[in-house]
């Protein structure tokens, strides 16, 4: 590599992050990691690598968020420095790179760095990591900061900077200092230029069920002709930029500009479009060229600047991937921006002079939405990451500092796929298929399709319908074979950009000499992908179908595949009104599948077995042929005594003990078990609901046969049942420490009403006429004299006198006031002083309780 020093001075002419250069530098003196906040448009991505370029003999490498920042930037630093591209300054992005052996600072793309990380983790030969515009919190940056921050426990002369115009940054620098302390931050702020606001809501709807509306992108387009119109009058020097949420609003923003007026050269902006056209727009234009209108997605937010802007149209909407954990479903969905977002799109017009943004919406709305984005780790589906994370060692990302750790739901989701692609081990340690499967850049599920599908289809054929499915492409009517063929005969720059996907893809893959690449296969790589979306029809309606996916889900198709039996479904949404056909959710992207390859992509979820059921008091059993959730074949058959109990059993576990019919010894037994068991615990046996049900086999099995045979329940003998669970030898005290009835001095002996075995707090009752009890100075007590028992004392006619567990306290207290009442009405009875000395009423002798 050559040692020759950027110029700094020479490159931060004009860029007013060039006074905080020499504040850098000292924090570098004494920290090998910082945090640098500062305004988009002030120079940071320009300055700071060629900074530690000049600072180490070490390659510097700086990754951004999307791979035309990445381009942009290396071509911006290669001409200020005035050195060929691919040579001190250069780039890697995916399917592109200019890169020599003398490249000093490289400018890369978050996934090409984590990819590389895993073949090189020490990183040999760099010296300094830049992570940029770390405010968008990209999951790959996010990944990209807890892997580094490990790296550098071991290489603690490795510099790392993570900078964006506006973050949290004494988050960041927590998590990218050590654990004594934080990163120091230089935070660089300018004056800026001032800024109009102006509100322009459309009279129509922003989204409705299907997205965004045609009527809303009618007004943003008349909207912006209208204020660009206005804008040239004032400055024609002056272009206008326009953010929409994806790359068909894109589309068709501009389409509806154009036809409004020629007097401007309308141009569009989004990750998929070639190369050549992105930096054309980046490069800006010439004096003599008309003005421009540059409609965009959020690529050009913070991460690009395009130069001549003086006026932000903003539709204040974004794309944002949102997972639907019900339906296994993650995909992008059309929500309300940030402010945060619409902040960074308005300084876009000020960032050489005052500017003016045009927001689409009213200020309630805009006051409405979040204050920032939503970090990708949180809504976004996880198996890549999990792969990787698998792959370096730190499963889960268990031991790195994370700016936030990765949700349990998505990440026990991830798992679940990559053990079903034999990615990782029971320990969640990558295995060697999961490690091949990470060298393929793309999801783990298509490059297992890739895999696994070249030497079924032949390599072309799965290299073509993945790079389809991983590159964001519409299908027509869903269909992607039909997709296929537009694109092999395509001159579009998406068509471009497939073939150059395929190609590179097809690389990874082992050509199957002799295997036929016709449109057979394309379901089968589908389905060796997303085998839990195999579907069959299972409704036609007028205006399409709904088939139900082996995951459970059910989805709406329209168009030519609503008449097939079997589909290979790659991608799914939710969704409402016609399109979903009442599912709540409406197929984007899928291909015919026969049966046979069904069979072949999911045999893991292919069941055949019999199913019984207790209905009406009998077992009901039929063969059932499924895949996944979907019934291919069912027929009434026998069921066998296992199979009957089982169904029995799941009938209890479903109905619970009510459907039984209980008599009062079996209800007896119950409740004195159950006060055993809430008083002294094992081993006496828990015969609540929840218990007896979890033990069902233990007390119930010769009964469950009884049913499954066809027994009525009402004819089982369930105090025989019970008896299977008394504890031996402690059962032989069950009379003692929880007697049927108790004996009261008088004689008699008085039947004992204990709890619900559900009742916890309820004791055990006596009820009794009070001069039966006369003679007893204390309650008797049950349960080795823990439980006192609970009287209910009756006048001599029956009638309710006083409630006690207390009869010391009764005897000394309330008995003289119904001694007084109660003597005169019952005059034949004896009513004495001292009851408890008194000889009972039927009995002279006292007894105790038994």
């Amino acid at each position: 590599m050559t040692s020759a020093a950027f110029d700094l001075a020479a490159i931060g002419a004009g860029l007013s992050f060039a006074a905080a250069v020499d504040e850098l530098s000292k924090t570098l003196d004494t920290s090998t990691s910082a945090v640098v906040s500062a305004p988009p448009g002030t120079g940071k991505t320009t300055l700071v690598p060629p900074l530690l370029a000049s600072r180490s003999s070490g390659r510097v490498i700086v990754t951004q968020p999307r791979r035309v920042a990445a381009r942009a930037a290396a071509r911006r630093l290669a001409q200020l420095d005035g050195s060929p591209l691919g040579t001190r300054v250069g780039f890697t992005v995916r399917g592109e790179r200019a890169v020599g052996k003398e490249t000093r600072v490289e400018f890369v793309t978050a996934g090409v760095l984590l990819r590389r990380l895993l073949d090189d983790p020490g990183l040999q030969g760099v010296d300094a990591v830049i992570i940029d515009e770390v405010h968008e919190r990209a999951l790959e940056t996010d990944l990209l900061i807890g892997l580094l921050s490990e790296v550098r426990e071991l290489r603690d002369d490795l510099v790392l900077i993570a900078m964006s115009a506006t973050l949290d940054a004494a988050r960041i620098a927590a998590v990218i200092g050590t654990d004594e302390l934080p990163a120091p931050i230089v935070d660089h702020d300018v004056p800026a230029f001032p800024l109009t606001e102006r509100w322009a809501p459309s009279p129509a709807p922003r989204l409705d069920e299907r997205g965004v509306t045609w009527a809303f992108l009618d007004h943003v387009a008349r909207t912006t002709a209208s204020a660009a119109q206005e804008l040239r009058r004032d400055d024609p020097a002056a272009d206008v930029l326009v953010f929409a949420p994806g790359a068909r609003e894109v589309s068709e923003i501009a389409r509806r500009i154009r036809d409004t007026t020629d007097a401007f050269d309308v141009r569009e902006l989004h990750g998929r479009m070639p190369a050549a056209e992105q930096d054309a727009v980046i490069r800006g234009r010439r004096a003599d060229e008309p003005a421009r209108i540059i409609v965009t997605t959020s690529l050009a937010e913070s991460s690009l600047t395009v130069p001549g802007v003086r006026l932000v149209v903003d539709t204040c909407l974004a794309r944002t991937p949102q997972r639907d954990a019900a339906r296994g479903m993650t995909g992008l969905v059309t929500v309300a921006a940030s402010r945060s977002s619409c902040v960074q799109r308005a300084g876009r017009s000020t960032r050489q002079g005052p500017g003016i943004v045009i927001r689409c919406v009213d200020e309630r709305t805009y006051a409405a939405a979040p204050t920032r984005p939503t970090p990708e780790i949180v809504s976004s589906d996880l198996a890549d990451a999990a792969l990787l994370l698998a792959c370096w060692g730190a499963p889960g990302g268990a031991g790195l500092r994370l700016i936030d750790p990765l949700p349990a739901d998505s990440l026990a989701d991830a798992v679940t796929v990559l053990h079903g692609l034999g990615a990782i081990d029971d320990d969640g340690r990558a295995t060697e298929e999961g490690r091949a499967l990470a060298r393929i850049p793309t999801d783990p599920r298509l490059a297992r399709a890739l895999r696994d599908g070249s030497p079924a289809v032949g390599a072309r054929l799965a290299a073509e319908v993945v790079a389809l499915l991983g590159g964001d492409l519409r299908t027509a009517d869903s269909d992607v074979a039909q997709a296929l063929i537009t694109l092999r005969g395509g001159r579009t720059a998406d068509a471009r950009r497939w073939r150059s996907d395929a190609d590179r893809l097809e690389r990874l893959s082992a050509a199957t000499p002799g295997v036929r690449s016709d449109l057979d296969g394309v379901g089968l790589v589908i389905a060796l992908a997303f085998p839990e979306r195999v579907a069959r029809r299972v409704d036609r309606t007028a205006g399409g179908a709904t088939f139900l996916l082996a995951s459970g889900t059910r989805a709406g198709v329209t168009g030519p595949l609503a008449a097939v039996e079997w589909l290979a479904i790659a991608d799914v949404a939710r969704a409402s009104g016609r399109a979903s056909a009442g599912s709540g959710a409406v197929v984007r992207s899928a291909a015919t599948l026969s049966e046979e390859q069904m069979e072949q992509a999911a045999s893991h979820l292919l069941t055949d077995r019999v199913e019984a059921e207790f209905v009406g008091g009998r077992v009901q059993a039929r063969r059932e042929r499924r895949v996944g959730a979907i019934l291919r074949s069912s027929a009434p058959v026998r069921a066998s005594a296992d199979e009957g109990r089982d169904a029995v059993r799941r009938t209890l576990q479903r109905e619970g003990l009510g459907m039984f019919a209980w008599s009062a010894a079996a209800t007896e037994l119950r409740s004195r078990l159950a006060l055993l068991h809430r008083e002294q615990g094992s081993p006496w046996p828990d015969v609540s609901d929840a218990g007896l049900l979890a033990a069902l086999d233990a007390w119930l099995a010769p009964e469950l046969d009884s049913l499954a045979a066809g027994t009525p329940a009402a004819r089982l003998d369930l105090t025989s049942a019970l008896r299977r669970l008394l504890p031996w030898p402690e059962a032989a005290r069950l009379d003692e420490l929880a007697p049927e009835r108790l004996e009261v001095p008088s004689g008699s002996r008085v039947r004992i009403a204990y709890p619900a075995p559900d009742d916890l707090d309820a004791r055990p009752v006596v009820a009794v006429k009070l001069q039966e009890c006369f003679g007893w100075a204390e309650t008797p007590r049950l349960v080795d004299g823990r439980v006192p028992v609970l009287f209910h004392l009756l006048s001599p006619a029956g009638r309710p006198l006083a409630v006690t567990d207390d009869l010391t306290s009764f005897w000394s207290g309330p008995y003289a006031q119904v001694r007084a009442e109660m003597r005169g009405r019952y005059p034949k009875h004896p009513w004495p002083e001292d009851p408890w000395a008194a000889a009972p009423t039927r009995h002279t002798k006292n007894r105790a309780a038994r």
